[in-house]
């Protein structure tokens, strides 16, 4: 990713195979004058604080570092995997301060995990959260040469277990199921020009019961009188909407009811969907009481529904299988930050191609391009928060802060059918005992209920439910004849959601009994390939010996999941290698371990006439004596 300038009007017509238009830092509020920042930095670690009060000066300036890439990837030109507490970027750009009362606003993707930000050497602000975006008004601190400097202090303390970190490392080489840490700028640096008075953010959200879309804009800059905003909807046949409406109070909040000509039951049509994937293109301008534009955007939105309805889950109203895949969202050289958009538009191929329908973005708030993608390209996803692993005050505080600014951030994406804000009680690890645990998770289902009320919430993947639309169950045993024995035909609820413990865990906790939500296997297989040399650290829930069992293995889980009706869905770990952990269907270059219309085919369960040998040893279960009922799970250390 290297510094681009934009100042083309977008293509709302391209197509998806335009990637060009995919580039875009925040796909659904675009305009036409940006320019991104990416690309090289002067960079400097911060280890003992010396620098910490003042910027790097001269040959304080140690390296040249590559953004967006994190100083512990290989593209970065830094790779430096110690342990690092706080590194200094800068750069300049030629940008001229304006003159006709427009403003400029500086904006970032990601930095992990606190940033300071100036621009001249003026401060600007501050920002906590690794995961999530931040902007500056900058216009008044930029200098009339029209040389501009911008600089960011970024502190991560790499032992910190009380902040959001998913899955990065607290040691200092990878073990087990975490991964190399993420320091700094991890997403795109860039900026745009506004009017004096602008459109700052829009939320869409769809109403299928009554065929509306609600549209909330919120103006910001020097406040004007008399505004409205002019909003049309689009497709690619027809206009929808054409109307504008006041101003009040800084905002506009409509619902948009979407008009049925009774010809060709035309509204089904504009359905969203994995298998028709249907946008309606927004154009939004900011109008003054004379009629005069002053801000113009482009964004989209979808009609569809997601929620649930007694043991199913709902899409558009109809019961709909999930069959996902845990996504990690790392690549070799780049780690958490994608090495292209054309990487993000390959990802999304191979999932679909393989079978899925969806994803779990495991443990990442993702880049927004690829929701953008999903939106277009139509693969569902389930957004999940990034854990910490301690308990405490502030991290309560941390946590909700930036759960907060990831569903401001990406509630307008179609794409997104469930939110899960815990992880297998990682961060509330006392979840069964202490009352302020389970206090803190059901607070959370609240919020997210509360911020977004048009999605299902899955509060704490994976065991130990309290307040929650779905029942997530995190199963390792590699049997299949005892996953279909444990929740088969034969299968009793009541004593399966009370005594079963998959992991070591209850699956619900006391005083929280099962009232009829929907149940998934959310995590399951974890089958690695076993190397070649003896002393490899490659981690694997199972191991297998070769890619041919891996995939007698994985037909035959699947075989056996497809025949449990309890099951809403399911979601297998994993799509990738990712490092050390090597159970990916896919290597971590994206190459696939077996042919990838054999995982298609077990994947959508369905079996032909060259492949039922592959079924009866494992699905009669001649092998279970070589397999463990229960595999070791990774350990949490209770803190550094």
């Amino acid at each position: 990713m290297v510094a681009k300038k934009n100042n083309t009007s977008l293509n709302m017509r391209s197509g998806t195979s335009d990637l060009e238009r995919f580039e875009y830092p925040r796909p659904q509020l675009r305009r036409s004058r940006w320019t991104s920042l990416d690309g090289p930095w002067r960079f400097a670690f911060d280890d003992d604080g010396g620098l910490r009060e003042r910027a790097p000066r001269g040959e304080e300036w140690s390296r040249t570092i590559l953004v967006p890439f994190a100083p512990e990837s290989h593209r970065s030109g830094v790779h430096d995997t110690g342990f690092h507490r706080g590194c200094w970027y800068e750069r300049d750009f030629e940008l001229g301060r304006p003159t006709d009362g427009s403003r400029v606003v500086l904006h970032f993707g990601a930095v992990d995990y606190e940033a300071s930000v100036w621009i001249n050497g003026q401060y600007l602000g501050h920002h906590k959260g690794g995961y999530t975006p931040f902007s500056f008004e900058v216009t008044s601190a930029l200098r009339e040469d029209a040389r501009q400097t911008v600089t960011v202090h970024a502190e991560d303390d790499p032992f910190d277990l009380a902040k959001p970190r998913g899955k990065q490392d607290w040691e200092l080489l990878p073990h087990s199921i975490w991964y190399p840490r993420t320091t700094g700028i991890w997403q795109s640096v860039w900026y745009e020009h506004t009017p004096a008075t602008y459109i700052k953010s829009l939320r869409w959200t769809s109403h299928l019961d009554r065929w509306e879309i609600g549209c909330d804009v919120f103006i910001a800059g020097t406040p004007r009188q008399d505004l409205r905003v002019r909003l049309r909807l689009l497709t690619k046949d027809h206009v929808l909407i054409d109307d504008s409406y006041s101003v009040i109070a800084c905002e506009v909040h409509r619902r948009i009811a979407i008009s049925d000509p009774g010809i060709d039951d035309y509204r089904n049509k504009l359905l969203w969907s994995p298998n028709c994937p249907n946008l309606i293109d927004a154009v939004l301008e900011l109008v003054d009481g004379e009629g005069h534009v002053l801000d113009s955007v482009t964004s989209y939105t979808a009609l569809r529904s997601v929620g649930v309805a007694r043991d199913r889950f709902m899409l558009n109203g109809r019961p709909y299988y999930l069959r996902m895949v845990l996504n990690q969202g790392y690549w070799p050289d780049t780690l958490m930050t994608p090495p292209s958009v054309q990487a993000l538009t390959r990802d999304i191929e191979l999932v679909k191609a393989m079978g899925f329908n969806g994803v779990r973005m495991h443990q990442k708030i993702e880049d927004p391009r690829f929701l953008h993608l999903c939106d277009h390209m139509g693969l569902l996803v389930w957004g999940e928060m990034p854990s910490a692993y301690r308990f405490t005050h502030e991290g309560v505080q941390r946590i909700t802060r930036e759960w907060d600014e990831a569903l401001d951030r990406d509630a307008s994406h179609p794409c997104i059918i469930t939110w899960v804000p815990f992880n297998e009680s990682w961060g509330v690890p006392d979840l069964p005992e202490k009352l302020t645990h389970q206090h803190s998770v059901q607070a959370m289902y609240h919020l997210t209920k509360t911020l977004d009320p048009t999605r299902p919430v899955l509060t704490n993947d994976g065991w130990e439910a309290t307040a929650t639309d779905i029942i997530g169950i995190h199963d390792y045993d590699s049997s299949p004849a005892r996953i279909l024995d444990r929740y088969g035909p034969k299968a009793d609820l009541k004593a399966l959601l009370r005594q079963a413990r998959p992991g070591g865990r209850f699956i619900t906790l006391d005083n929280h009994p099962h009232e009829g939500q929907p149940i998934m296997l959310t995590e399951f297989g974890g089958i690695a390939v076993r190397p070649g040399q003896a002393d490899s650290d490659t981690w694997g829930y199972t191991m297998s010996e070769n890619n041919a069992e891996l995939q007698l293995r994985y037909t035959a889980l699947l075989n056996a999941v497809h025949k449990i009706e309890m099951f809403a869905g399911f979601c297998y770990t994993q799509l990738t290698d990712t490092f050390q952990e090597a159970n990916g269907l896919l290597t971590m270059d994206r190459r696939p371990k077996f042919p990838i219309e054999k995982i298609r085919f077990a994947t959508r369960g369905g079996f032909g006439p060259h492949d039922d040998q592959l079924h009866p040893p494992f699905e009669a279960g001649a092998h279970d004596k070589d397999l463990p009922a229960v595999p070791q799970l990774p350990q949490i250390p209770p803190g550094i």
